[in-house]
């Protein structure tokens, strides 16, 4: 076969195997490498549902997927020139995902009688029986070439099999001209505390490479040149990493401690993870035994004088409901991150979903809003998470902050950026007060309360879930009540004066406006830059901020003709607009697998669309 190089745009490579089989290992190194060499890079990792899920079974399989490319890398791809399959659960469960055309690595050892029957498959022919006929599939015996590649390494046998995965690393980067030093410098970081498995893990790498190298069943390698990219240091961040850093960051420009209460759950853990360990920067968390301990010790924090948050999902968010009203009355600063998964009740709590809007929204009792925010890309929750934080102690209420699984597991390039091109926050902390303090008091303008910090000569107040009177004290009266209710709504829909106009991008008026809110911004922009390109007369507008609606929402929708709102849920954004803004007609575009969407489904929409 002849060997071509090819000089690529970009590629689309999925690692999938059994989830003891270290998938997404191999899916960051990989994208770890190729962003180090200097490529954009989107990453998607999809995890299995089931904590223990039989081995060689499709409810066990574990994959991640890594676009890379050379300029506007926005999403982890659609489908993937490149499928690794380490079992025969993984095909079954991914070929879906392979490119047409494209190639297909197998690990041939794995594909014997009993892994087939376990995977589903009906016949000893899975390359027949899906239908592959015209993918370069591609047969290593990848578990065999491992063990003879360790055989003297002094590895016992099933240390030696779990390196399967760096073999295939290896044969990947030889695929595609990734550059090894970077994995090399990694293991031997990684294994500083075991020498003894540097050696043998950087063979099999090399190894691998060779092998993919001298085999003649890889007939083309790729090249991907490094992206152009602006001037400064960059690193590679997930976005429950980057929602950690934005929360410090506003904890530091504040001035104010950060104290993070929460209780671990899929998709969030990782932000209280990642928070946990920077205890030099004055953050203290606390790992509570429930949910609803998780927010009330944070309230608590607020009430001391923290910038205080909780992070969470779906059925946590639910739990919390009562003591965000509490948070709400008291009119405290609190963030709520709700790092979105698949629901109702535990669902699919490895899987992406947008479907806590409504919870968000609504989900208290009494009249109760509070801002709702949300992020674009795992590296914007950095920019979420700090104006969550500065929005909720400048304007003491609480913040929700909707991140999800897609953005919270996923990674980009990130240009870490110069503190000081991020605002002041400024709490309302007052010191002292001329005569008796009212803790309820108002500035007529934003209607924010001061924050009086316990322990302050002459501002001793109380809080609590009875409703007050500006003065302090607890009040029955209907019309203080109706009073305080007004002035709290009026809170949050002040809020409008603070945050940044809908911007659209693309075509400023025509024929449809894309619409979507969070982790679908990079598809929808793909999509809506490949329909301009095909001259349809396409905007897209984006929203960072739910509630309030951004100022001149109206203006924005009266330019096009039509309004095609898209969402990982039934509609309930497009319901929403529907409240906030009925006379538009609001055409939908939802997705509920708990996948992101793909670029060409909502191209194929938007063309559709009547």
């Amino acid at each position: 076969m002849e060997h071509k190089v090819i000089d690529a745009q970009d590629v689309v490579i999925r690692f999938t195997g059994d989830s003891g089989d270290g998938m997404q290992l191999t899916g960051t190194l990989f994208a770890d490498a190729s962003a180090l060499y200097g490529n954009e890079i989107s990453t998607f990792p999809d995890y299995p549902a089931e904590i223990r899920a039989p081995q060689g079974t499709v409810s066990g399989v574990s994959g991640f997927q890594v676009h890379v490319g050379q300029a506007n890398v926005k999403t982890p791809g659609d489908l993937a020139d490149v499928l690794v399959s380490m079992n025969p659960a993984a095909l079954m469960a991914n070929a879906k995902f392979a490119k047409p055309g494209g190639s297909i690595i197998l690990d041939q050892d794995s594909f014997d009688e009993q892994g087939l029957e376990k995977a589903g498959f009906k016949t000893m022919d899975p390359v027949k029986e899906l239908q592959l006929e015209d993918y370069n599939v591609i047969w290593a015996p990848i578990t065999s070439l491992t063990k003879e590649s360790l055989k003297d390494s002094g590895l016992d046998p099933k240390s030696i099999v779990r390196c399967k995965n760096i073999f295939t690393l290896g044969m990947c980067y030889f695929m595609f001209s990734r550059p090894l030093n970077f994995t090399e410098d990694y293991l031997k970081k990684k294994f500083a505390k075991k020498p003894d498995l540097i050696a043998p893990n950087i063979k099999v790498l090399n190894d691998g490479y060779n092998y993919a190298h001298n085999t003649h069943a890889i007939g083309n390698t790729y090249t991907i040149e490094p992206a152009k990219l602006e001037p400064g240091t960059y690193r590679s961040i997930s976005g429950n990493q980057a929602t950690a850093w934005g929360l410090m960051a506003a904890s530091e420009k504040s001035g104010r401690p950060l104290f993070a209460g929460s209780y671990p759950i899929t998709p969030a853990t990782a932000i209280l993870e990642e928070l946990a360990v920077h205890k030099e920067l004055g953050v203290v968390t606390m790992q509570c035994e429930d949910e609803i301990a998780g927010i009330c010790t944070s309230i608590g924090a607020a009430y001391a004088g923290s910038m205080a948050v909780t992070t969470t999902s779906g059925p946590g968010l639910s739990l919390k409901s009562e003591a965000m009203g509490l948070a709400c009355m008291t009119e405290l600063p609190l963030v709520i991150v709700d790092v979105q998964r698949s629901g109702p009740s535990t669902g699919i709590p490895t899987k992406t979903e947008q479907t806590d809007l409504d919870q968000a929204l609504y989900g208290r009792n009494g009249e109760c809003p509070i801002m709702v925010m949300c992020a674009r890309t795992p590296s914007d929750c950095f920019r979420a998470a700090y104006y969550a934080g500065k929005f909720a102690m400048e304007h003491m209420m609480p913040v929700i902050f909707l991140s999800e699984g897609y953005l919270g597991n996923g990674n980009e390039p990130w240009k870490i950026p110069s503190m000081k091109d991020y605002p002041d926050i400024k709490p309302p902390i007052v010191t002292k007060c001329d005569g008796k303090f009212k803790p309820y008091e108002r500035d007529p303008k934003t209607f924010v309360r001061n924050w009086a910090l316990p322990g302050t000569p002459g501002l001793e107040h109380r809080v609590g879930g009875l409703e007050k009177s500006p003065a302090g004290p607890l009040s029955s009266d209907p019309e203080n009540h109706a009073r305080m209710v007004a002035a709290r709504a009026a809170k949050v829909a002040v809020m409008a004066d603070f945050i940044p106009a809908l911007e659209t991008i693309g075509e400023k008026e025509g024929d449809i406006l894309l619409v979507g809110f969070g982790g679908t911004f990079g598809h929808l922009y793909t999509a809506t830059t490949q329909l301009l390109k095909e001259g349809k007369k396409v905007g897209f507008a984006e929203f960072d901020y739910i509630n309030p609606l951004p100022k001149n929402t109206a203006e924005v929708f009266k330019k096009f003709k039509k309004i095609l709102v898209c969402e990982l849920n039934c509609g309930q954004f497009a319901d929403y607009l529907r409240a906030k803004l009925p006379q538009f007609k609001y055409e939908q575009f939802n997705k509920v697998e708990g996948q992101p969407f793909m670029v060409h489904e909502i191209v194929e929409a938007v063309k559709n669309l009547k």
